[in-house]
């Protein structure tokens, strides 16, 4: 199944290894490293700031949606699996 990131983006489900929250995001200092290290890969989808930041196998997406809302979406996918 797929998740919408925002700004027409859909990634399956099953690259997805974490959605992370803004604000917890920025707190750490290895998270802020990760991401510097990341920046040729990192695609942000925000007009603005971004919500959360969606890890996947090849790619750090920085989305406008919040994590709450994109944990909701993978859940309400992964039912429809079933």
């Amino acid at each position: 199944m797929y998740i919408h990131l925002g700004e027409e983006i859909l990634i399956q489900t099953k690259d997805i290894i974490a959605i992370l929250d803004k604000d917890s995001f920025n707190s750490s200092t290895m998270a802020e490293e990760f991401l510097k290290r990341k920046e040729n890969t990192a695609i942000n989808l925000a007009k603005g700031h971004f919500k959360s930041v969606v890890i996947t196998l090849d790619k750090v997406y920085l989305s406008p949606l919040s994590s709450g809302t994109l944990k909701k979406r993978s859940s309400h996918m992964m039912l429809q699996e079933f």
